[in-house]
């Protein structure tokens, strides 16, 4: 009888470590973590996640994690909000949290977003904002732009032959920004905020 594959299960651990962590651990770390009796288990486990695109080798020969080890399950159907429905059984799907949000790594930057100007686009106090490093942009983008010695982020409008920085936030009484002249640093992308205290 084939021995059950806890493949799966030895890799959601070694995904915790590395959070933690920030490196795969070595084959003797391994068989401690995973509670390997022999160094080999931990390095035939590696090599089958290496062989299954988790991991790969540097030429230096250590192990370090590839974008199919960042994945994360996202389920097909969408959660509801409102009232409970039934679970959705169907298998999900898998997402790379940095594939979905950055586009062009070399440019992207970053940004915490401070205060309530911007809640009716989505952007809460806390978020944080991803961004391309652009100098350039079109009415109707959300911006992060350069007001004297200060960044702010606001949606780029054309008003009368001239752009300006729109708030969104139609509760809270902001004005529009006419900087003159306006510079921008980058054009938001995304956002993402995290629940954790």
């Amino acid at each position: 009888m084939p021995r059950p594959n806890h493949d799966p299960k030895h890799l959601a651990i070694l995904q915790d470590y590395y959070a933690a962590h920030r490196l795969i651990p070595s084959y003797a770390a391994i068989s401690r973590l995973l509670g390997f009796r022999a160094r080999n288990a931990a390095a035939a486990l590696a090599g089958r996640l290496e062989k299954a695109g988790y991991l790969r080798r540097t030429p230096e020969h250590r192990l370090v994690p590839t974008d199919r080890f960042f994945e994360r399950p996202r389920f097909i159907g969408a959660v509801r909000a409102g009232m409970p429905e039934a679970a959705i059984d169907a298998p999900p799907d898998m997402v790379n949290l940095d594939a979905m949000l950055v586009h062009r790594p070399s440019i992207t930057f970053l940004v915490p977003i401070k205060g309530d100007s911007m809640i009716d686009v989505g952007l809460m106090p806390g978020d944080t904002a991803v961004c391309e490093r652009r100098h350039v942009a079109d009415a109707g983008d959300i911006v992060v732009a350069l007001l004297a010695d200060e960044t702010t982020v606001k949606t780029l409008i054309r008003e009368n032959g001239r752009y300006a920085l729109r708030p969104e936030n139609r509760a809270g009484n902001y004005p529009v920004l006419r900087p003159d002249p306006l510079e921008i640093l980058g054009v938001v992308t995304g956002s993402f905020r995290s629940y954790r205290r």
